[in-house]
């Protein structure tokens, strides 16, 4: 018999609220994600990547698939093992370090040496164990993480609907909203820019959209529909209801803001089901998608550090960083519930996978403007509406990029700091998007996410290549040029503690501040032309 030991970082809690009903069926056949050590055939070009801030080219996908693998030595100790516990490897994405395994309950219980068992919480029933994943010695060398014997929901999508009767801000005005092409053009976007060769990828994990509601939603802005590509995974599908309160509501936000603001970009929706393993298939799957070739991932939906494994943060990390080598953009929303992210323990959190450092971190203001111009933008905090998420991070060190900022009084000082950038998400000052046949004001940072990805699908086409990742190069501008208007009023404290406050520079509210397109392309276009680097 294999002598088990726990995987670092895999311990699972019981969700607050929810209790064990019963065993999980033991003949019912699941699936679960192994994340593998890889071999690269050249010594890893990007392994210090946050620091050489693209001193060299970016991979293409195909130089990465080449260069990445799954050892077969490593390869036939994960078949060996799974043999001798009947189980099946359904798929192996190699270049990724992914492997799907698939077996029944009984004896995933007795590979991993978990107790997977049915819970019920007030909202929803889910899949779940409690304590750590274990693996047999043999493994611990070559497994990093096994995702997916808990299929709680693992996410929540970053927007907020603007509900009746919320008639007015906290400075007794009445509430304003714009179309994404107003937003944009308030925050100084190169305009009538033809995206035609950029793909935008959306990652989705749950609810759907329909045709009819993109049609009649771009013909109002008066410009041409986009095309959209749908991609399944793991059983998930575009599944509308017409609910703007439920996901359909961020599907919606997401395409109609990107498309909007980048005319002509191909929008790719990627599916998955709302679960740790179906998260990163979902990430992994649109970075290497070799069909579509999104050069900019928009990520509105994410969760508090603390309801993360560790082991799912480190892999969904790697992921990033992949997208980094691959020269991919990734912006994602920093969330909607202020410094305590939701998270009701009276300290503050921060929002993953914002907190990534391999991401653009998309944090939210209110904006009021007139006649193409901004009169006020503040941080974004409504008591009873949202604020912005904010902080520094409890698991990821202080990036190289984020070295010489200045962090708040009292926080951890180790830490990356979240957002890098904000800009207009407060519902009150919010974006006009159509679902199901109905038009609604909707905010959040989920709007954030996209609006920025179209924007680096503007930059992308204009510059002849893929910025990828940005964040060195946004730091280096905030300290040389004017690419940002510098948020210094207000604050996401949601604690009561007066974290954070915004300032001058980087602060744990707005980040850098909000974005001025052309200042930014021209930035890049001296940047690029003066350090040549190459695509």
């Amino acid at each position: 018999m294999d002598k088990h030991i726990q995987i670092s970082g895999s311990e699972r809690e019981i969700l607050p609220n929810a209790r064990k009903v019963d065993q999980a069926n033991p003949n019912e056949k699941i699936s679960v994600m192994v994340i593998m050590r890889r071999h690269s055939v050249e010594q890893d070009t990007f392994a210090e990547m946050n620091e050489r801030q693209f001193s060299k080219a970016h991979y293409t996908r195909q130089s990465f698939a080449n260069n990445y693998f799954i050892h077969p030595d490593d390869m036939k100790i994960l078949q060996d093992f799974a043999d001798d516990y009947e189980l099946t490897i359904k798929e192996t994405i190699s270049f990724a370090g992914m492997v799907t395994l698939t077996g029944t309950i009984e004896n995933l219980n007795k590979a991993f040496s978990v107790e997977i068992a049915e819970y019920e919480h007030p909202h929803f029933r889910y899949r779940g164990r409690n304590g750590y994943v274990h693996i047999p010695e043999r493994l611990s060398e070559i497994v990093q993480a096994v995702l997916g014997l808990d299929n709680r929901p693992q996410s929540k999508a970053h927007f907020r609907l603007l509900q009746s009767g919320k008639m007015f801000m906290r400075n007794n005005r009445k509430p304003a909203s714009f179309t994404p092409i107003e937003v944009a053009r308030l925050y100084n976007f190169p305009e009538n820019i033809d995206c035609s060769n950029q793909c935008i990828g959306i990652i989705e994990l749950g609810g759907g959209y329909r045709p009819e509601d993109m049609e009649q939603y771009f013909s109002k802005l008066g410009v041409p529909a986009p095309e959209i590509v749908d991609i399944e995974i793991d059983g998930a599908t575009n599944s509308p209801t017409g609910d703007p309160n439920g996901p359909d509501g961020e599907v919606a936000l997401d395409i109609e803001i990107a498309a909007a603001v980048a005319p002509n970009a191909k929008i790719a929706v990627y599916f998955a089901p709302n679960s740790d393993s179906g998260f990163l298939k979902a990430i992994t799957t649109a970075i290497h998608d070799n069909v579509n070739k999104p050069s900019v991932i928009s990520i509105s939906w994410g969760a508090p550090e603390s309801n993360w494994t560790k082991q799912a943060m480190k892999a969904m990390n790697k992921a990033f960083k992949d997208a980094a080598s691959l020269g991919i953009t990734v912006c994602c929303a920093s969330g909607d519930n202020g410094s305590s992210d939701g998270v009701e323990d009276g300290s503050v959190h921060v929002d993953f996978p914002a907190s990534s450092p391999f991401v653009m971190g998309c944090g939210g203001t209110q904006l009021e403007g007139t006649n193409g111009s901004i009169t006020r933008e503040i941080v974004w905090n409504e008591v009873n509406n949202g604020a912005t998420g904010g902080g520094i991070s409890s698991f990821f060190k202080t990036p190289e990029w984020q070295k010489n900022i200045d962090f708040p009084n009292g926080s951890i000082q180790d830490g990356r700091g979240v957002p890098d950038v904000a800009g207009n998400a407060d519902p009150l000052t919010g974006y006009q998007i159509l679902v199901g046949g109905q038009e609604y004001i909707f905010g959040g940072t989920s709007a954030v996410a996209p609006l920025y990805a179209g924007l680096v699908a503007i930059l992308n086409q204009q510059l002849g290549r893929s910025i990828g990742f940005i964040n060195p190069i946004l730091y280096q501008f905030s300290s040389e040029d004017n690419s940002f208007r510098d948020i210094t009023d207000g604050n996401n404290d949601t604690v009561g503690n007066g974290s954070y406050a915004a300032g001058v520079g980087w602060d744990a509210c707005t980040g850098l501040g909000s974005i001025d397109g052309k200042k930014l392309l021209s930035a890049l276009t001296t940047y690029y032309s003066t350090n040549m680097i190459l695509n």
